[in-house]
């Protein structure tokens, strides 16, 4: 342990970010990481725990009581070494992770948790500066192919792990560019995709293949999910072509809002909104893109989607940005012996709500006003109401309705389940929610009902987090390697 005193020493060192007035103006990353003195005082504050729940707090297991140390004592690669040994991509982790790790922290029970999240993304980020991230090819090839369907973190995850195993991997992706929900959902500001594309570059130097803009089975009907797809390809032929398919789609079907007035024009889900602003970063094209330029915009939905779409309103330059939230104000700070070292609820403030929101909280939507003369079938305002929950159930305040004024609502209430015609194409059997039925279990190990097919990260779990997916990513490729060649030395 590098400084068994340095708990009680220092306090936790939050990273820095631009100023609002700066960072408001561009798309660009504005968290500053930490320098290599600061990265050295926040991991003295790690305790060395006999028992460190951090690592069962954090899906993917880092062993970071183990990296902390190295921090501290200036032994960056092998700081790298050990992140990397659990998890393929501690830069996406160390930007968009809520990190349960930190609640997890045994310092947490009564203090300020150690900055793990801050820690993982200075090592990343010095291993790229150093170099030391570099493709690592097998040295043997199986001869054996599987398929990937879903290029996001699940999906990534999986490939990479089963490209090191000596396999032949296709990615196959609906849209335009590898990346999933991570370059068609989260924001630029928040992690820039280049990121992404340095990755994709080690993984085909590793020999994953990766063919965009293909769709796997068809999309419903009248979908609204986004999908810029040139080819259509039959689960029937990947199952002749590949040895094994890997199901790893993202949770993509929105929850919607069917109140009166739901069908009246400016109202849109957040995923209608958010994919066409990185398509536009990235220097592509994008016909009639939803902008909230100049409005009175509510985004409906208090979690992560409704604050990303916050911060892009704010940079699109709304008039007014209002996030709606059905379940009450959560306090400022947890009763930490209740709920430690689980994930804690409480307030939770963004770097997009300082940049300017109104948060309402207990509130909920009761109908969408159109408005008269050329405003003819278009929402300008809403009519809300107060509620509490009584008895587990809402009931609604008298005398608390109000209108609001709406000239872009945008539904960011989160997903009910992934693309259901790709599990249907297949064949293959959902759980209650309509995700694809596989357990995790030994047995089970990821493989659906249907003969070489497995599925992984939302496509299995649902809704779920980023470092959830690249879990299930790389345990789902372990189920493979078992699946194809009798045993794995690949981690589970």
């Amino acid at each position: 342990m590098g400084k068994d005193t340095g708990f009680m020493e220092y306090k936790r060192l939050e990273e820095s970010h631009a100023p609002v007035a700066e960072r408001v103006k561009n798309y660009r990353e504005f968290i500053i990481s930490l320098n290599e003195a600061d990265a050295k005082v926040q991991s003295a504050r790690c305790m060395d725990c006999g028992t460190p729940f951090c690592n069962s707090g954090c899906p993917v297991n880092n062993i970071i009581p183990d990296f902390n140390d190295l921090v501290y004592k200036a032994d960056w690669k092998n700081a790298w070494t050990v992140l990397d040994s659990t998890n393929n991509f501690p830069e996406f982790t160390g930007r968009i992770c809520p990190a349960p790790c930190e609640a997890a922290c045994t310092l947490n029970i009564n203090d300020d948790p150690v900055g793990i999240k801050s820690i993982e993304r200075a090592i990343i980020d010095r291993a790229w500066a150093e170099g030391w991230v570099v493709p690592r090819p097998a040295k043997i090839r199986t001869g054996k192919r599987v398929a990937v369907v879903g290029s996001g973190p699940a999906g990534m995850a999986a490939a990479q792990q089963l490209a090191r195993a000596g396999h032949d991997v296709t990615v196959f992706e609906k849209n335009d560019a590898i990346g999933g929900l991570l370059r068609y959902g989260i924001p630029d500001f928040k992690m820039e995709k280049s990121r992404i594309d340095r990755r994709v570059e080690q993984m085909r130097a590793e020999g994953v293949v990766f063919r965009t803009g293909v769709m796997v089975g068809a999309l419903p009907e009248g979908s609204k999910i986004i999908n810029w797809a040139t080819e259509v390809i039959a689960p029937a032929r990947l199952k002749v072509e590949f040895d094994a398919v890997l199901l790893a789609g993202g949770a993509e079907q929105s929850r919607d809002l069917p109140v009166p007035g739901r069908e009246l024009e400016g109202i849109h889900f957040a995923m209608e909104f958010l994919p066409p602003q990185n398509k536009v970063n990235a220097g592509g094209k994008v016909g009639d893109q939803l902008r909230a330029d100049g409005k009175h915009v509510v985004i409906i939905g208090g979690g992560d989607t409704g604050s990303d779409c916050v911060g892009t309103c704010n940079r699109h330059g709304a008039k007014s940005v209002t996030q709606f939230e059905l379940l009450p104000i959560p306090p400022e700070r947890e009763h930490k012996p209740l709920v430690w070292p689980y994930w804690p609820i409480k307030l939770r403030t963004s770097s997009s709500h300082e940049e300017g929101c109104e948060r309402e909280f207990a509130i909920a939507t009761k109908a969408f006003i159109p408005g008269e003369g050329r405003d003819k079938g278009r929402v300008v305002a809403l009519r809300s109401v107060r509620v509490e929950w009584q008895g587990g159930k809402m009931v609604e305040i008298p005398d608390t309705e109000k209108i609001m004024p709406a000239d872009l609502v945008l539904l960011a209430m989160g997903f009910v389940s992934p693309v259901t015609t790709v599990l249907d194409a297949f064949g293959v059997a959902k759980d209650a929610r309509g995700n694809a039925r596989a357990t995790t279990d030994a047995a089970g190990g990821y493989k659906t009902d249907v003969d070489k097919v497995f599925a992984a990260g939302d496509m299995r779990r649902g809704q779920s987090l980023v470092v959830w997916a690249i879990r299930e990513g790389r345990q789902a490729a372990r189920a493979v390697d078992e699946y194809l060649m009798g045993e794995s030395t690949l981690p589970r």
